[in-house]
């Protein structure tokens, strides 16, 4: 097998690591009006350290880790009703995020600034198919709910901490990516 388009061992373990990065940090909430939780935080970190095509992978595995049942999302849930449950949409939406990175990696320069848009870019994708998804399976259980109404409940209570979390781990991966070497 060609080396260069295979997944080597070490890059297993990094993917492996990362998609319990992403659990252990779904795990830390933070008590707000609206709790707050780092997984946007830790998806943000492993696409930047491991870069599109592993970091999306490791999203992917955190996402299947779910769906097998493993309580690894926030409150300790997991399990198929808890990914097509309201909010479901949100957390497959890393999966678009990790494919933008991925995607800019490919297509754009790399820089700084090109990381932090795609990033930016990745996570308003990631809002409006949450969104989406959040209309469709509210409408389907409880009533039709206005774009507004969804938008101030799932979106813009997160748009600022989502940032800041942004920029931190645009800072914490720079460190951490220098101790890595593919």
């Amino acid at each position: 097998m060609n080396s260069s388009n295979s997944i080597k061992t070490k890059d297993m373990a990094y993917i492996a690591l990362c998609a319990v990065l992403l659990a252990v940090c779904s795990w830390i909430s933070i008590p707000f009006t609206v709790p707050f939780t780092l997984q946007t935080f830790a998806v943000f970190c492993t696409l930047l350290i491991l870069g599109g095509k592993r970091g999306t992978v490791a999203v992917a595995v955190y996402i299947l880790m779910a769906a097998v049942g493993l309580p690894v999302l926030s409150g300790f849930r997991g399990g198929a009703g808890a990914l097509l449950g309201t909010t479901g949409g949100y957390i497959l939406g890393f999966i678009l995020t990790g494919l933008i990175y991925w995607l800019s990696e490919k297509v754009l320069a790399d820089s700084p600034v090109i990381r932090i848009a795609a990033l930016v870019c990745g996570l308003a994708v990631c809002y409006a198919f949450g969104t989406a998804w959040f209309m469709y399976v509210y409408a389907r259980n409880t009533g039709p709910v206005a774009l507004g109404t969804a938008l101030s409940w799932c979106v813009i209570p997160f748009i600022i901490p989502d940032l800041a979390k942004l920029l931190l781990a645009v800072v914490i991966s720079g460190r951490v990516k220098k101790l890595i070497r593919f």
